[in-house]
């Protein structure tokens, strides 16, 4: 069997050609904020995409400040939830203990549309504040285009 010059041209592009590993959020509750802070950060370095395409709650909702907008679409099964930070409930006995520290650094990485969103739903509580996908998801990040 004779290989060509161009079949191994093509696999030689394969193998020093970027990849691209998409992040597909499907149903995602969120956990240590510290976690996705690095989780995220690898996801922007790397330059590869998010595909909200379901439940993104609590940490998970870091991505919006984390990665790049531009680098980020909701589909018609999107849903994102934001609450105020608290500790880990094994360190508190099951009671949940908010954090005032930790809701502001968790704050302070949301993009202004984000903040504004919150800010006009009364700002963050213990309870969580969905938005599903529609016009005031849209307007802190766009559908994912057909071609994601």
């Amino acid at each position: 069997m004779r290989i060509t010059l161009l079949s191994l041209l093509f696999l030689w592009s394969l193998a020093v050609g970027p990849a691209r590993a998409d992040l597909h959020i499907t149903r995602d509750h969120g956990g240590y904020v510290e976690e996705y802070k690095a989780k995220y950060a690898r996801i922007r370095d790397h330059k590869e995409r998010v595909i909200i395409d379901g439940i993104c709650n609590s940490a998970c909702t870091l991505v919006f400040g984390i990665v790049p907008l531009n680098k980020i679409c909701v589909t018609p099964r999107a849903s994102v939830g934001f609450h105020q930070a608290y500790y880990d409930k094994a360190f508190t006995f099951g009671i949940k203990v908010t954090s005032s520290e930790g809701t502001s650094d968790l704050v302070s990485y949301y993009p202004d549309t984000v903040k504004d969103w919150i800010r006009r739903n009364g700002g963050l509580t213990t309870e969580m504040k969905k938005i599903k996908n529609g016009e005031d998801l849209w307007k802190i990040v766009d559908p994912c285009p057909e071609e994601w």
